[in-house]
């Protein structure tokens, strides 16, 4: 059997990972060789499955719990498991005990566990949530590291603009926000990041930062450099990041710790998410097409369990009809 897989994000990429570990014949259509412009891209590369289920359904951290295990499988050494830090103002302690109230895998810390974790914020906050089971990947190396080693197995990668469908046994489309439109339900959801520089501030975790008007993560990564993100907008907009965005990010980091106020900015981004109505991704099935998408914020946490679903579905050649992994 050989397959066509639309589309180099991280849906496609694991897929291709996963169809390959099964023996079969892989294909990538991408569009260039640069995953710039890409929601993968800009994603904030968080596995963080316990954390996530204080706005997500409990799908999510079922279906996430496994992707840090299969990122350090995949791509050895490329995992942080360092948790996760939510942190508060002491005014917004009550929404803190909120985001407890919906998640588990936690341990309450007062100050001076907060400054033993992260000496930075040493002082900074009364109580935080530790969730130790967690982890992160820089996914702009996570990416050109999974091409590479498809690369290196064999696979092969073609212009999308050229390639002929009809010389595949399978196709699956895994072509993200370019299916909305064609996808029935699919919608796009902007999120809007940035990226800071300072050698005044260390941390070692991402730390989700439980913010009046914003919520804000910042992931370390590396060099003094922070990825900072994201806003969630209801349109599939994909133009620059507006600038209520950028100073509402830059005040909640402000907030979090003061030199990063002096930060470089480095960067700004915008990404659209593609996403279903019940923001949980979807693999299909219908005659020899499987349609993977909607994995709307939670690309790198749930692509490992989506890609696995869908070479169930390619598996099962001889389904007659459609199939579906919801």
């Amino acid at each position: 059997m050989h397959v066509l897989v639309k589309g180099a994000g991280v849906a496609g990429l694991t897929l291709a990972h996963e169809l390959g570990t099964r023996g079969i014949d892989v294909t990538i259509a991408e569009r260039g060789t640069d995953f710039r412009g890409t929601a993968s891209w800009f994603a904030g590369g968080m596995l963080a499955p316990w954390c996530e289920r204080e706005s997500a359904e409990e799908t999510v951290l079922t279906r996430g719990i496994g992707a840090i295990d299969w990122w350090d499988r995949a791509l050895p050494g490329a995992v942080s498991r360092n948790g996760t830090l939510v942190i508060a103002p002491a005014r917004d302690v009550g929404e803190l005990k909120r985001f407890a109230a919906r998640t588990t895998g936690y341990e309450w810390l007062d100050t001076e566990e907060i400054a033993r974790l992260e000496p930075a914020l040493a002082g900074r906050f009364q109580q935080a949530l530790f969730f130790p089971g967690e982890a992160h990947l820089d996914p702009r190396r996570a990416l050109a590291s999974l091409r590479q080693k498809l690369v290196k197995r064999g696979v092969g990668f073609v212009d999308a603009a050229g390639v002929d469908d009809d010389a595949f046994d399978l196709i699956a489309d895994c072509t993200g926000a370019s299916s909305i439109g064609s996808v029935s339900g699919l919608r796009g959801v902007r999120g809007e990041m940035l990226y800071l520089q300072t050698d005044d501030v260390a941390l070692s975790r991402p730390v989700r930062f439980i913010h009046p008007r914003i919520p804000l993560y910042i992931v370390p990564r590396g060099n003094g450099l922070f990825m900072c993100g994201a806003t969630m907008i209801e349109t599939d907009d994909g133009g620059p990041i507006t600038a209520r965005s950028l100073m509402e990010l830059l005040n909640a980091a402000y907030a979090l710790h003061p030199s990063f106020g002096e930060a470089r900015l480095v960067e700004t981004g915008t990404g659209i998410r593609p996403a279903f109505v019940d923001n949980l991704p979807r693999a299909v099935r219908a005659g020899n097409t499987i349609t993977v998408n909607g994995l709307y914020r939670h690309g790198f946490l749930l692509s490992p369990a989506l890609a696995q679903e869908a070479v169930n579905l390619v598996q099962g050649s001889d389904l007659k009809g459609d199939a579906a992994c919801n």
